[in-house]
């Protein structure tokens, strides 16, 4: 299976998921974020601009661009990136450090209007997105990583439910990826040192 090893002490190794591989960004991206479960609405917000901005992309490309998406996409903040003009997208349009495609500019701005819907309807975007889950995150028990899933039902109703609300660039395969990185779903392997983490949370 090929999983990455990370000593924290002493001689004994721990081990990753495979994906995290040896680049430290990912490896500290998957230690310390992805399958923690999230219900801060902001954080909420971030992978969903992040993770419809990888759309057809390695999330790799995405987070090394990250902290330009932070400062591009006013820190997340949705209620002001809500408020972004066609002037403002045009100037997002010549960032260099981010994805510059027009189409998944624009869907972040009427994204974030949406995202702020949500949030007015149910009291939060947490809310509305915990209720999918009755509140538990789900604890997968993958042994090996060609058995975690793409897309799931779970994955398949939240993205038609969103997708009906208006949102853009979140299919299944995007919701699913996202449902894993904002703790939803526990899909470290089992061996990964991570899972238990995580699990008891």
């Amino acid at each position: 299976m090929g999983f990455s090893r990370k000593r924290i002490s002493g001689d004994n190794p721990v081990f990753r998921c495979p994906w995290a591989g040896n680049d430290p960004l990912y490896q500290s991206y998957h230690d310390q974020e992805w399958g923690v479960p999230c219900r801060d609405d902001q954080k909420l917000f971030e992978f969903l601009v992040l993770e419809s901005a990888q759309a057809g992309l390695a999330w790799i490309t995405i987070l090394r661009k990250r902290e330009h998406y932070r400062r591009a996409f006013a820190e997340f903040r949705p209620e002001q990136v809500a408020s972004f003009n066609q002037q403002d997208i045009a100037q997002l349009l010549q960032n260099r450090g981010i994805v510059r495609n027009r189409l998944k500019i624009e869907s972040a701005v009427s994204n974030a209007r949406l995202f702020l819907d949500i949030q007015a309807q149910f009291g939060s975007f947490a809310d509305y997105l915990w209720g999918f889950v009755d509140n538990r995150p789900i604890q997968n028990l993958w042994q090996d990583s060609d058995a975690v899933p793409a897309t799931t039902p779970l994955s398949d109703t939240i993205s038609k439910d969103m997708k009906k609300r208006g949102l853009r660039f979140f299919g299944s395969t995007i919701c699913y990826a996202y449902l894993q990185a904002t703790g939803l779903v526990n899909d470290h392997l089992v061996a990964c040192f991570r899972h238990r983490q995580c699990h008891d949370i």
